[in-house]
């Protein structure tokens, strides 16, 4: 048995390890930022050691000169190719975050068939991640990070709240948009407590992304279609909005792999189908 979420912390560990970073506020700027993550991880954490892929793809699409980033897209699809959306379930901070906050012992939404439909707001997010700094040059010259700069509060949480706590001359000079962004947070928090995950399955663009190569994906949930005898226990069980194990929703959690009545789910490895179990 493997416990995902000390997998997650792990990889937030690994991901945010600069420690002179956590004691001084001062970004890591090391050869190793010019890597990403396959996470939502934001870039101006203090302890980031890496890029985030959200981040990088608009900073180039950004400015009086915007350049289209292959290397960017190089390796975004390298981890949908590897990983899929089984990167959202185990190796996201911003995911690890979700799922800690919503162990509160808080009255929970469950699962509605209304909040299925909330998930194609995802495509405004990744319409706004994508081209919205290149849509921002067309409007005005100059190229803009428009998710970054104006909705992630994965960048809220990770960057802007440390940085001002670690160097007090940001908070006073923090203005409408730290407070803005400082209410989509917080928005996000609460509704983090009572709905699972609700940023990843109503708003994050990156898990849309990786949701389109879930299937072909090396590693991930896999359903042998000559087991399955399409009960729906699998939809029933999925804590996001998966519609049968392994779909664009699914972040290979492991719920339906212990629930499958017919042992048809199971983790695939290079290719293969592998049983195994899950342990929140």
């Amino acid at each position: 048995m493997v416990k995902r979420i000390a997998v997650q912390a792990v990889a937030t560990v690994l991901a945010n390890g600069n420690l002179p970073g956590w004691l001084t506020g001062k970004l890591y700027r090391g050869p190793l930022k010019s890597v990403c993550v396959p996470g939502l991880n934001c870039y101006s954490c203090p302890g980031a050691l890496g890029a985030c892929p959200v981040g990088s793809w608009q900073s180039a699409m950004s400015g009086v000169y915007p350049k289209f980033p292959l290397y960017v897209l190089g390796l975004l699809l390298l981890f949908a190719l590897a990983f899929g959306r089984m990167i959202c379930g185990w190796l996201c901070p911003f995911g690890l975050v979700q799922d800690l906050l919503h162990r509160i012992p808080v009255p929970k939404l469950r699962k509605k068939s209304w909040m299925r439909p909330l998930t194609r707001f995802r495509w405004v997010m990744l319409i706004l991640a994508g081209a919205g700094a290149y849509l921002a040059f067309l409007a005005v010259g100059t190229g803009k990070p428009l998710f970054c700069a104006y909705v992630c509060p994965a960048g809220m949480l990770e960057g802007a709240l440390p940085l001002m706590a670690l160097r007090p001359e940001l908070f006073r000079a923090a203005g409408w948009l730290t407070v803005w962004k400082g209410v989509i947070l917080a928005a996000c928090l609460i509704a983090m407590t009572a709905i699972y995950r609700p940023f990843c399955r109503f708003a994050c663009p990156l898990g849309l992304w990786y949701g389109f190569w879930n299937r072909l994906a090396i590693f991930g949930v896999a359903v042998d279609e000559a087991s399955c005898v399409h009960c729906g226990r699998c939809a029933e069980i999925c804590p996001m909005d998966a519609e049968i194990a392994g779909d664009a929703h699914c972040i290979s959690c492991g719920k339906c792999v212990t629930a499958c009545p017919t042992a048809a789910i199971s983790f695939r490895k290079f290719g293969t189908e592998k049983q195994g179990g899950i342990e929140q």
